[in-house]
């Protein structure tokens, strides 16, 4: 008996993929998040963002990070079996409580992946103002 490889596989059809976007955000913007005595480190995954693309602000002890980006496709005959490639915008938010110094905020962006250091809160803030965080390299 021969034994032929299958081209299609019966899961071909159940990946992540063609459920749909609500199992896709699950996969975007990963973070983990590290804690010392001083400050929260967060890692935040974003392949296939440019550092223009991102956008950090705290606004009533909430810090958020929003990404966007917006390839057009230039090929349209392309006749695509998959695509895999996230195109759009995503946000995520975290609690870091309405004390938190912005300033003290430090961010950097490098291989796709965002880093932000977060320092512990001090009390002698009282800022609920939308303020942005600049990225360095």
């Amino acid at each position: 008996m021969m034994l032929m490889p299958r081209i299609f596989d019966d899961d071909f059809f159940r990946d992540d993929f063609f459920r749909g976007k609500d199992k896709m955000q699950n996969q975007i913007m990963k973070t983990d998040i590290q804690e010392d005595e001083h400050a929260y480190t967060l890692d935040i995954d974003l392949p296939g963002y440019n550092k223009e693309d991102i956008k950090i602000d705290v606004t009533n002890g909430y810090l958020t990070i929003s990404a966007k980006t917006n390839h057009e496709e230039k090929d349209e005959k392309s006749n695509y079996v998959r695509r895999e490639r996230f195109i759009g915008e995503c946000s995520r938010s975290f609690y870091v409580g309405e004390d938190i110094k912005v300033d003290e905020i430090k961010a950097s962006f490098k291989n796709g992946i965002l880093n932000l250091v977060v320092p512990k809160v001090n009390p002698e803030d009282e800022s609920s103002e939308k303020k942005y965080i600049e990225i360095s390299d």
